[in-house]
């Protein structure tokens, strides 16, 4: 009986990432989740379901997700059905991740209140009721997790992600060359050897590196 390995990719990403990772963990079946929604609240749940309905074939469920699927794996309630967790690049702080856009756009949490969403000039969406969510259900994860981050990531500073692996009991990798998006040549093979270490495998990384899909936040 062979395990599972669920891939949640990131923003603009997509379920077909996860060819990328097919034969990094010896013995383990990769599958991509294809989920649809942009709010943990919606996402979450969606993930705790394809973990109980697609993990009954299998010795055991593993995650493997990045960026902003990370985070909504965070909020999926899966504590005690996964076996461990892989996270590339992922988001552990979202309420300094809204204010810091908050901050740079010169929006106050009044005016977001009561507008309720603002709509960024980069396209990119403020929501009250997100902040809201964030400050109302801190995370809680009791998972065996591994975690890359590359030094020159933008979307979560380093105190951020060392304060989270250290409440949570997590194995922290950094890449100094690397960033919040892993797409050269180099970031990838680094990507790919972490997850062979880290899964215990023999695997191969030959050859990967250059078929990987955009996965940003």
């Amino acid at each position: 009986m062979k395990d599972l390995i669920l891939y949640v990719h990131g923003r603009f990403g997509s379920a077909g990432e996860s060819r990328h990772y097919e034969g990094l963990f010896p013995g383990c079946e990769v599958v991509g989740l294809d989920y649809s929604g942009s709010y943990p609240w919606e996402v979450g749940p969606w993930i705790r379901r394809a973990v109980e309905k697609r993990g009954l074939p299998y010795r055991s469920v593993s995650i493997a997700a990045n960026s902003i699927g990370a985070y909504y794996c965070l909020h999926a309630g899966v504590d005690g059905l996964i076996k461990k967790a892989f996270f590339i690049s992922p988001i552990v702080d979202m309420e300094g991740l809204i204010t810091g856009l908050m901050e740079r756009h010169g929006v106050s949490e009044e005016e977001l209140e009561r507008r309720g969403s603002i709509t960024l000039p980069g396209g990119e969406t403020l929501s009250h009721r997100y902040l809201r969510f964030v400050r109302e259900h801190p995370i809680s994860w009791n998972v065996p997790t591994h975690i890359l981050y590359g030094g020159r990531d933008e979307m979560t500073p380093r105190k951020a992600i060392e304060a989270f692996a250290a409440a949570h009991g997590a194995e922290l990798t950094i890449y100094p060359e690397g960033e919040h998006w892993f797409h050269t040549p180099e970031q990838m093979r680094f990507l790919d050897e972490w997850i062979i270490k880290s899964a215990g495998g023999q695997a191969s990384a030959a050859g990967k590196g250059a078929d990987n899909e955009d996965s940003r936040l």
